[in-house]
This record gives C-alpha cells, structure tokens and sequence, in this order.
C-alpha cells in the first residue's frame, strides 16, 4: 500500500528543496562575483584599495573598508542547509509511504545521489571551507533532481521481487554515497582545469574569486580519496548480492563490468598520484574521464543497455 499523503508530502519537499538550491547557487554566484578580488589579481590596484586581508585558502584579498558589502556566501549557506533539510525530509517521506529503502528505481536514486553530493560538499564546506564550490555543486544538483523529476520520474511502488533484499540497503546506499562524493571531486577537477587554464594566461575576471589552482586540485584529490573505498565495498556487496539472487558472484553483466571499469579508472587515478606523482592537469583529466564513466553506468547502462540489473524497468 502507498500512503499517497506522504508520496505528495515527499514529491512538494523535493520541489522546495530544488527551489532552494536555485536560491543558493544565485547567492554563491553573487559572493564569487562581488567578494574581493585576490592580490595577485590587482597587484597594480594596491595603492589606497584599503588593508589586505588573508582568506582561507591562503589567498590575500584587498577589502575596500569604505565600502560595506552584504555576505552573500553565509546567506547561499543557510539556504543549502534548509535545501538539504528539506531534500532529506523528502528522501524520508518518499521511503515511509511505501515502507521499504528510498532508492528502488531510477528516480530514487538519482534524488539520493543529489542528496549525497550535497552533503559531501556541506561536510568540505566544514573541514575545509570550501564555499567557492557551491555555486557548481548546487548547479549540479538541481540539473540532476530536475532530469530526474521530468524524465525518470515514477510514482512510488512496491519493489520488484529482485530488489527485495536488505542488500538494497547496503550495496545500493554505498553506491550512493560514493556517486555524491565523486560528483564533488568532478566539480573541483573540472574548476581546476579552469583555474589553471585563467592562471597560465595571467587573465583577469571571475575565476580570480577561486582559490589557487592546487587547492582545487587538493580537494578533488581528497573527495576521490574519501569516497573511493565506499564504491570499493559497493561493488563487494553487490558481487555478494548477485551471488544469493543468482547464484553467481560476477558474470560481466553491463553494469558489473560498468562498475569495474568505473573502479579501475579511478584506481588508477589515485595510483598515478601516489607512486607517479601526478598532479594538476593530467590528474584532473582523468579523474573528468572516470567520472564520466561513472555517469555511463548510471544512465546509458541502466537505460540503453540489457542485462540482469532491471533498475531501469522499476
């Protein structure tokens, strides 16, 4: 039975949750572009452009003392935290009015992913002070909750007998979280590339709000680190999954082999930094590549392609 009440309570929850991050992501946008511009950025605007102030990053700013400016990084920040209380009360919802784990069909897991992602940066945003990040990871979290909303969603059911298992709670929900955390290092990587790129060509503009270069390669560094043994135990608890469902623990089904190739690129990734010492560009190239392979694996694999795993028919 579907409790219909909390199925609309969920599905309004989301929607304000989207709504929110939309809210967010302008107020990011907005502390990026009127926050101070970094020195290395007006080393000839010095004179009489007030005291030099040093910011989390280690990158000083000059702060026009004359001219008080609203904070609209904190104001971004408080609406993320009531985006991500109302994304997760829908997450909540969506489970409770069907009685089983909120991730049982495409749409779900998305949704949860998104939730995932938002967290990941929340936690940066704590440990790290990572606040140049949110515009990107709230954009890719509402690109996300709305492809899912206008083309994967379905109303809530019951679950098809394969996924009527409590390995749906851990191999499905350790794939989730790793999913959210990869997004983060993907967003940073690709801001690297960006930062790098404005950095070589000594340019002025937006890209001078980012931290250095080697920040933003630091923490997709670290978010890929994190995460990256949770998709490890993900596809540990699935090959042990397809051995009671099928009598087998790995048979190269698409997404199996999807998910090895997803483990193998980003393991070699973190190798490469460990014993080859990459950094910077070729780094973050590949950690773009393995992150696109891990979106092939959620989209073309479940919807294009055909094999044992029915996620793309529920």
């Amino acid at each position: 039975m579907v409790d219909t009440e909390l199925a609309d309570l969920s599905n309004n929850m989301l929607l304000g949750a989207v709504l929110l991050y939309v809210v967010a992501m302008l107020g990011y946008a907005a502390d990026l572009a009127f926050s101070p511009r970094p020195v290395k950025a007006r080393a000839k605007e010095l004179a009489g452009a007030g005291a030099p102030v040093e910011h989390a990053d280690g990158a000083a700013a000059v702060v026009d003392e004359a001219a008080p400016r609203r904070d609209w990084g904190r104001f971004a920040v408080l609406v993320t935290v009531f985006g991500w209380l109302l994304h997760a009360g829908g997450v909540v919802a969506r489970g409770l009015s069907v009685s089983r784990w909120p991730w049982g069909n495409m749409y779900e897991f998305v949704v949860a992913i998104c939730l995932a992602a938002v967290t990941a940066y929340l936690v940066l945003l704590v440990r790290s002070k990572a606040r140049f990040l949110g515009t990107f990871v709230m954009l890719a979290a509402v690109l996300g909750m709305g492809a899912a909303t206008i083309w994967l969603y379905q109303a809530p059911g019951e679950l098809v007998p394969a996924l009527k298992s409590y390995w749906i709670a851990i191999h499905v929900g350790a794939a989730i979280v790793a999913s959210g955390g990869f997004t983060v290092g993907f967003v940073a990587a690709l801001l690297y590339l960006a930062a790098a790129r404005h950095e070589e060509k000594g340019g002025t503009g937006l890209l001078d709000r980012l931290p250095k270069a080697e920040v933003l390669d630091g923490l997709s560094y670290k978010a890929t680190m994190f995460v990256f043994p949770v998709w490890t135990f993900a596809i540990i608890a699935g090959a042990i999954w397809a051995d009671e469902a099928w009598g087998r623990y790995w048979g190269w089904d698409p997404k199996e082999t999807w998910s090895f190739i997803v483990f193998a690129i980003y393991a070699g990734y973190l190798h490469a930094r460990a014993t080859a010492g990459w950094k910077g560009r070729k780094a973050a190239v590949v950690s773009v590549v393995a992150y696109a392979a891990l979106l092939f694996n959620l989209v073309g694999v479940n919807i294009f392609l055909e094999g044992l795993h029915s996620y793309a028919d529920v």
